[in-house]
């Protein structure tokens, strides 16, 4: 592995922002590094100087290159209790006063957990009632996520998450299989819009009940996790729900006061003040 120097990750992170006007800079030092090292492993390069050259003068390198760089570790049905929580808590809370739900999926990944979002909301009679907006920064990763395609050895995994969640039908009800892949139902999805967003530098273009951004954050220093709930926070309406990776946290932050904890365990918040 070769040894970077924190200048030069400076270096690319100007670069690729005066370029493309992707912001790196406030990502968490050790994290952004130690991907930096695997693509440079990965594409061959000798030097971060060598990769910067690259990045500069080849857009469908780059493209390749944030695929690398954000994290798409996913899985369907994700912490099992977390999406029993949801079912038997936080969405029939969210129906009490609502007819439809507006959800956010930011940070969506290749779309694991928008699809197990939509079988839950299925599976609870309820699917046509919600809008889905599933958002990424990465175009080709949102491109797998709207295909729905995804490696049938995977679906075990998938499969005992469901299982755990207890879902009332079986996860093969909602797939086909295509040799070594398998096809999610097309229709599961028919109320989702999929859009390229940036939580970093993108707007707030819309308002939402439920907002999922799980694991995501834990990625970002300090400040811009901060400035990241900040426009999450100014995307929901108020009484509407949050939901976070269990590994990250409101506590610290300048609109923690503006949210009660729903429940601590799961990393669930309750958006309370405007």
């Amino acid at each position: 592995m070769q040894e970077i120097e924190i200048a030069n990750l400076r270096k690319l992170t100007e670069v690729v922002k005066a370029t493309y006007n992707y912001d790196f800079t406030n990502y968490a030092m050790s994290s952004f590094k130690r991907r930096i090292s695997r693509v440079l492993d990965l594409f061959n390069f000798q030097s971060v100087d060598a990769l910067i050259s690259k990045v500069e003068s080849d857009p469908k390198f780059f493209e390749s290159f944030v695929q690398e760089i954000t994290v798409n570790v996913t899985e369907m049905f994700r912490d099992p209790s977390f999406w029993r929580l949801l079912r038997e808590d936080i969405v029939p809370n969210l129906l009490l006063n609502h007819s439809s739900i507006n959800i956010w999926h930011a940070g969506c990944s290749s779309g694991e957990e928008v699809y197990s979002m939509c079988m839950l909301l299925n599976e609870m009679g309820i699917l046509d009632k919600s809008k889905i907006i599933a958002t990424d920064l990465d175009k080709g990763i949102l491109e797998r996520a709207r295909s729905g395609r995804y490696k049938l050895k995977n679906m075990e995994l998938h499969e005992k998450n469901y299982i755990r969640f207890q879902g009332t039908h079986s996860i093969k009800d909602y797939y086909t299989i295509k040799g070594d892949e398998i096809q999610m139902n097309p229709e599961l999805v028919r109320n989702v819009s999929w859009r390229e967003h940036d939580l970093v530098n993108g707007p707030v273009f819309n308002k939402f009940d439920l907002v999922l951004c799980r694991n995501v954050m834990i990625y970002f220093n300090q400040n811009l996790q901060n400035e990241v709930l900040k426009k999450i926070h100014e995307s929901m309406f108020k009484y509407g729900y949050l939901a976070i990776g269990s590994k990250e946290s409101l506590i610290w932050c300048e609109i923690a006061n503006k949210f009660i904890v729903v429940n601590n365990e799961e990393k669930i918040y309750k958006k309370i003040k405007e």
